[in-house]
């Protein structure tokens, strides 16, 4: 029977999808946060959280790509050693004592960047120049952030959306098909390098799965038609604040 923690995280997993996903990322970060908050021991933090992101990156990736938003171009200088460092990264476990911190920064990483761009999204839209990547720099920075991705159970979009917005490779719309599709593979690398022991699945997973999936559905309807992209950042960078400093202090 399931508790009334499994479906308050429910809950909170259904927003962060919504969220999340209204600016094309799976929400990893979310989920990690949300988990954090409700008390999940941290064992079972990184396969659920990756479970979720391929479920909303599934969603994503063929949505951006039936709609035109997506170029091969683009993604694969990222996806080549993502993939295999993703691979590296997840069946790489740390301990809840490095763990635990090692999230929280990342969350507190996460916010800042959310929140640092959230004011500046219409001047990144008109600089942004679609320009062809340079090969090493975009195979150095996929590398990093498919090992981070798979050591701490989320996509790596978060990381590599401003990469691309802030260096110019791609408008907005393009950073979110290429982000949907780099997130999906690399969090199945992930969930491949992750030795998965039933008793680690929680029992609630497939609440929670069922919530993602819902909450993806909401969040492209909201960040396509009403909610603007800049307090959709506030709130997710708000909301990793408070998580990532419980997972460091407590």
């Amino acid at each position: 029977m399931l508790s009334m923690e499994s479906f308050t995280l429910a809950a909170l997993i259904l927003l962060a999808a919504s969220l999340y996903s209204s600016v094309g990322h799976a929400g990893a970060s979310g989920y990690l946060a949300a988990m954090a908050l409700v008390g999940v021991a941290p064992e079972s933090m990184k396969i659920t959280a990756l479970v979720l992101n391929v479920l909303v990156a599934i969603l994503g990736s063929i949505r951006y790509a039936t709609a035109g938003h997506f170029d091969w171009r683009t993604f694969y200088p990222f996806a080549i050693l993502s993939v295999p460092a993703a691979f590296i990264g997840g069946i790489i476990h740390l301990p809840p004592s490095f763990y635990k911190p090692a999230v929280g920064i990342l969350l507190l990483f996460a916010a800042a960047q959310l929140g640092r761009s959230a004011h500046r999204v219409a001047e990144l839209e008109v600089r942004a120049e679609n320009r062809a990547v340079p090969l090493v720099p975009a195979l150095a920075a996929g590398g990093v952030i498919g090992l981070i991705s798979g050591l701490t159970g989320t996509g790596g979009g978060i990381f590599l959306s401003p990469v691309l917005l802030f260096t110019g490779w791609a408008r907005t719309r393009l950073t979110s098909g290429v982000s949907a599709v780099f997130i999906l593979v690399n969090s199945l690398a992930g969930l491949a390098g992750t030795t998965i022991a039933l008793s680690a699945l929680p029992t609630g997973l497939p609440l929670w799965g069922l919530a993602a999936l819902t909450g993806g559905f909401i969040g492209t309807q909201l960040g396509s038609r009403w909610l603007p992209v800049s307090v959709l950042r506030y709130v997710l960078a708000l909301v990793l604040v408070v998580a990532g400093l419980k997972l460091i202090l407590v």
